[in-house]
């Protein structure tokens, strides 16, 4: 079997296993300021998902203040161990973290992936192993759904230039499609190793694409990952036409897991947010 073939059945497996069999032994690992809401249903879909929704620190002392959010994809792996497949990305101590060091603060939202369902979900072209991409339904309901959803609950900066898109591998895959399919309503996204294997096309209109100026995306991946993992991050960033402003990073010892992207997030979301570029 490839490497990538390889690689693609692995993630198959692990995202089919169920929740409660992943995390029945692991610990909670959240704050006060998490809120996981009732599920949404998803138009076109016939399926539920739960959000799960982090606070800023001065959200609750600065009843007048706005704050701009960032959507991630595969929401049970980013705030919390005992839901996460393989541990959690840490975007609320990140988050926290990166309030205290600069006074930035923003909204995150997870979003929950569909289990058996998100290798579909998260393509928005068909597939010959996985089957019909569900990608842009899937994404309608990010930009159509939650957002309004989000917006009319939380006291947020509702505009393009303060909404982003997040995510890795598959969800890294989506970010881009949404960036694409959705761009007046997210301005910026975090492309983590994106699974452009699964979905060639994903490529073939990046340098006709037109963004609008002040789109930030961040572009990553590891050495480590396999396939042509770091060779297809780096042709999608050369594809990359400004007045984007993209920046492009290879972590020559990344793997493909939670703990590389944890460690890549504050430099993601520094740049995301207008901080610097990356090292």
């Amino acid at each position: 079997m490839k490497r990538r073939d390889c690689l693609a059945a692995t993630l198959a497996a692990a995202w089919a296993t169920p929740a409660w069999l992943q995390a029945q032994t692991r610990p909670r690992s959240v704050g006060e300021r998490l809120h996981v809401l009732a599920t949404l249903t998803m138009p076109g879909l016939g399926r539920e998902r739960t959000l799960r929704v982090y606070l800023p620190p001065s959200y609750a002392s600065q009843p007048s203040r706005h704050y701009p959010v960032v959507y991630f994809h595969d929401g049970q792996n980013l705030f919390d161990d005992a839901t996460s497949y393989a541990g959690e990305w840490g975007v609320d101590e990140t988050l926290d973290a990166l309030a205290a060091q600069t006074g930035v603060e923003a909204i995150a939202v997870g979003i929950d992936h569909g289990g058996e369902h998100r290798m579909r979900e998260l393509n928005p072209w068909d597939h010959p192993r996985f089957g019909p991409g569900e990608g842009r339904a899937y994404l309608a309901f990010v930009a159509n759904t939650v957002k309004p959803h989000i917006d009319r609950r939380y006291r947020t900066l509702p505009g393009r230039a303060h909404t982003a898109l997040a995510g890795s591998s598959m969800g890294g895959l989506i970010t881009w499609a949404g960036l694409c399919l959705h761009g007046d309503t997210f301005g910026g996204g975090l492309v983590m190793s994106p699974s452009l294997w699964a979905a060639p096309a994903a490529l073939d209109g990046a340098a006709r694409q037109t963004w609008a100026a002040g789109t930030r995306i961040y572009v990553y991946a590891g050495g480590l990952e396999g396939g042509d993992m770091a060779a297809n991050a780096e042709r999608l960033h050369r594809l990359i036409e400004k007045p984007a402003v993209a920046a492009l990073r290879v972590n020559e010892t990344g793997q493909h897991n939670e703990a590389t992207w944890r460690a890549e997030l504050p430099a993601a979301l520094r740049f995301l947010f207008g901080l610097g570029q990356p090292s």
